[in-house]
Order: C-alpha cells, then sequence, then structure tokens
C-alpha cells in the first residue's frame, strides 16, 4: 500500500514502506529517492499547532544559525526539508534518511549488538561519540534549540564515533513571539525536575540525560540509576530511582548491581567529576550547578588525546585510560561479563544488562 502525498509547493510524493514508528507518527521510505524518508504524524494531540511546528522548523532550516548547525558529511541532523500533507490532511514533512550514514544509536549501548555492528569498536570510540553528542548539543542549545527527549531512540551513531539527531519535530524552540515547548517524557531519560511534572525542559534538563547517555557509552550500557534498592525496597523504575537519588556512582551503598558491572574506577577521574557533578545531590536538586554539555565536550575530547589512553597487552580491543594501571575489562571477563573484544563463551558466561 502507497501513500501519496503532496508538499507546500503542490509537489506529490509517494510513500512506501513503514521503517521506524513512535507513540504519534511513522516513518516511511520515499518511491525514487533513496536518500530521503518522509514522517506522517496522524496522532499529534494538537494537529493545527503541530502543522505550525513544522512549518516553522521547515523556515528555520534555511535561517543562518541552523544552515550552520546542518553543515558538514554527514549531516547530524534530520531536519525537515519540507511539509507534507495527505489527502486526509495528515500532517508530516520529508527529512535525510538518517540510516544512509549511521545506525541505530542503541547498538553500541548493548555489548552483543555492537559486537555485530561494530566488530573493531574500543573504548576510545565510545569516548569519541560521547565527546560527538556533547558537541552537538552544545551546539543545538547555542542556537537556542532545546531537545527535551534526549533518548537513545532518536539518536543515530557510526563507526568513526560521529552522532545524529532525529525526531527533530519534537524539539523544544521559538519562532518570534511563538514558543514551541516539548512535553514528551521517556522513562529513564528525564530529568528529576521532570520527572511526574509539567515544568517544561530546558538546557539543563538535557544536560542531565546527556551524562546518563555518556554514562552508558563509557560503562557498557549499564544506566548510572540501574540496580535494587539496597534498603529492601521494591524496585518500581529507573525514574523511580532518580526520583530518589539511587545512583552507584554517586552513593554506593543505594543499589545492588549484578557483580560484573563495570567499576567506576575505570573512567577517567575528570570524567567521574563531571559525573558526581551530574547525579550528585547539587546535580538532581539544582538543574543549574550540572556540567553543560559545552563542558562534558572538553572534557571527553581531552581524555581522547593521544597518551591518555593506552592498549591491554593480552587483547588489542581492550582500550583504557591511562590513570588505570591495569585493564578493567580484563578484570569483567574474569567476572563473567564481555563488553569489549572476543565473546567470552566460558560456562556461567554473561553480559551487563540494561533495563
Amino acid at each position: 500500500m502507497v501513500i501519496r502525498t503532496w508538499s507546500s509547493s503542490g509537489r506529490e510524493w509517494v510513500l512506501g514502506e513503514v521503517v521506524g514508528s513512535g507513540s504519534e507518527g511513522a516513518v516511511y521510505t520515499v518511491e525514487r529517492r533513496p536518500g530521503l524518508v518522509a514522517k506522517l504524524v496522524p496522532l499529534a494531540a494538537e494537529p493545527d499547532v503541530y502543522r505550525l511546528r513544522v512549518e516553522s522548523l521547515v523556515r528555520q532550516g534555511r535561517e543562518p544559525r541552523t544552515v550552520k548547525l546542518l553543515s558538514g558529511t554527514p549531516s547530524r541532523l534530520a531536519w525537515p526539508l519540507d511539509t507534507l500533507v495527505t489527502s486526509g490532511g495528515v500532517t508530516g514533512y520529508l527529512m535525510r534518511d538518517m540510516r544512509q550514514a549511521f545506525m541505530p544509536f542503541e547498538q553500541l549501548l548493548l555489548p552483543t549488538a555492537r559486537r555485530e555492528s561494530l566488530p573493531e569498536m574500543t573504548w576510545a570510540t565510545a569516548l569519541r561519540t560521547a565527546a560527538s553528542l556533547a558537541a552537538l548539543l552544545a551546539d543545538l542549545h547555542a542556537e537556542g534549540y532545546v531537545v527535551g527527549d534526549l533518548k537513545p531512540d532518536n539518536l543515530w551513531a557510526d563507526a568513526e564515533g560521529r552522532t545524529g539527531l532525529a525526531d527533530i519535530d519534537s524539539l523544544q524552540f521559538t519562532d518570534g513571539r511563538r514558543a514551541f515547548p516539548c512535553r514528551m517524557r521517556s522513562p529513564g531519560y528525564t530529568a528529576p525536575e521532570g520527572i511526574d511534572s509539567d515544568v517544561l525542559p530546558d538546557r539543563s534538563s538535557d544536560s542531565f540525560v546527556l551524562a546518563v547517555l555518556v554514562h552508558q557509552l563509557l560503562m557498557g550500557g549499564l544506566h548510572p540509576f540501574h540496580g535494587r534498592p539496597a534498603d529492601g525496597r521494591p524496585y518500581f523504575s529507573l525514574d523511580d530511582n532518580v526520583r530518589n537519588g539511587r545512583c552507584r556512582f554517586t552513593d554506593p551503598d543505594s543499589v545492588v548491581l549484578p557483580k560484573a558491572a563495570p567499576p567506576t574506577d575505570l573512567l577517567p577521574r575528570a570524567i567521574r567529576d563531571l559525573f558526581a557533578q551530574a547525579f550528585g545531590r547539587s546535580g538532581c536538586g539544582t538543574p543549574a550547578s550540572r556540567p553543560d554539555a559545552g563542558a562534558w565536550a572538553r572534557g571527553l575530547l581531552a581524555e581522547s588525546r593521544p597518551g591518555r589512553l593506552t592498549v591491554c597487552d593480552r587483547d588489542d580491543r581492550h582500550v583504557h585510560t591511562v590513570e588505570r594501571p591495569w585493564c578493567p575489562w580484563c578484570d569483567q571477563q574474569e567476572r563473567g561479563a564481555t563488553t569489549w573484544g572476543a565473546t567470552d563463551t566460558r560456562p556461567g558466561h554473561s553480559e551487563v544488562i540494561r533495563p
């Protein structure tokens, strides 16, 4: 079944198979245009407001501030290129197909998927990816955009450590006197002040979720607020752990984790300090005190420079900080988990599993 749509200029665009879907809409291939895809949103809460939002994004995509964001190859943003409408009045837009240059970000967080998609990836790649993501977020913030619903589902990455962002239609931004807020929330990827709250996100909210994603990249996919409450209370959700400050990184006695979880001391001290600022009492209670995206980008780039990383003598895919006198990834394999390198096939082998 094909779907016929029309752009703002009246040009017909024929859509094909579904390649992705979310809570409000779906993404389709575009016939005879392999570099493009189209998103249609039939379940928008306010269809007229959504149409104005997309029209504004298309227009802003031609302004100098956004042109700068879209420069470079491959483009980091699946920005709306033109509006679309179906014969039934459903609004959507054309955008670049991120699959042409990237893979889903989620594949970098799961050891098995990572080994299949990027068998040569090391912790050095994870550092570069984290730095690239932080730089992308810093650039968006500098031009007045807030992501608001930052999460793995919206992100893309490649083997070189470059990152991209999709679902641009959920960004929070202003256009003249009109404000387009982001009211989306994703479990496990919401700052404390946004959990069970109508408070709109801001740059500090994005910075909190950025810290979560950086932790997952550098710690083998482990969410920083993962774990059963150590005081015997039942586990409800990651958001409940965030709300109650249960974080192994800042309060080791607050949660119980699998014995194969990566140790926090595999991180350089400077990065540990950034996590402590983001997830500690100050970072959770005072959003403005969190490290911003620029601070994360600078810190991660500094740890990626020559001389800051070393390679294990036993496995050349075991890369770690020079501050660690021995290989943390070999230690993990001894405890029954393989984060980087070849799969361990010994009986009883397991992996760190993300919730």
